[in-house]
């Protein structure tokens, strides 16, 4: 297959991650420049950091100076799931060489869920510009967002709950696909303990420690009942 063929049929396959991606690329944008930032700090937060709803939180914490500590052991929490996505792939990463290195930090849910429904047989080409194509989006809708921010002169009041609703749709959708509910359960019962003990500036760590913890822990019960 050339390298024309591999692109456009790569291209085809990311283009519901592509809409998904640019919308909510410039919410981020508009997320970050709202916060006080410059527009070029969106562009390198999605070529470096790229860990899509980690991102929003990212800007939360910042703008409230968040100890470093905190931001750390958050992004490790929020995207642990990540460590169970490349294990699945270790092996066909492991022979791309030094490609494989950029598909290690690449693989998002999307990508994931891509590559994990094209043939087994597909070339490490076309997984490469899969990867590549939907950081692409991701950065041009940050870009986007952050530069457009910058030129609008209305309020933007309230777009921080970009975040709040990109999390309650994803819970949305995996209550509807998932029979076990007990998972969403616990994160409830923790978050919601958490506030009420803790209170809104210090609860989101502990909460995440203890839900993680708690389906770790029963981890092996859950999947019986998955």
């Amino acid at each position: 297959m050339s390298r024309s063929s591999t692109f456009k049929e790569a291209f085809l396959l990311t283009i519901p991650v592509m809409m998904g991606y640019l919308v909510l690329g410039v919410a981020f944008g508009l997320l970050l420049q709202n916060g006080g930032y410059h527009w070029l700090w969106a562009t390198l937060a999605s070529l470096v950091v790229y860990a899509g709803s980690m991102q929003f939180v990212l800007v939360g914490l910042l703008t409230q100076q968040a100890p470093l500590l905190t931001v750390a052991v958050t992004t490790l929490l929020v995207n642990s799931r990540h460590l169970f996505y490349g294990l699945s792939f270790i092996e066909r990463f492991k022979a791309m060489g030094k490609r494989g290195l950029y598909m290690i930090f690449s693989l998002t849910d999307e990508t994931y869920a891509l590559l994990c429904s094209v043939d087994e047989k597909a070339s490490d080409t076309l997984i490469l510009i899969i990867a590549l194509l939907n950081q692409a989006y991701w950065v041009i809708g940050s870009t986007l967002g952050a530069l457009v921010g910058s030129y609008i002169t209305v309020s933007l009041e309230g777009i921080e709950f970009a975040m709040t609703a990109l999390f309650t749709t994803i819970l949305v959708e995996q209550l509807l696909e998932k029979k076990n509910r007990i998972p969403a359960l616990i994160g409830f019962i923790c978050a919601a303990g958490a506030l009420f003990w803790l209170g809104p500036d210090k609860f989101l760590l502990p909460a995440l420690g203890v839900t993680v913890l708690l389906l770790l822990l029963l981890r092996p019960n859950l999947e019986v009942k998955g």
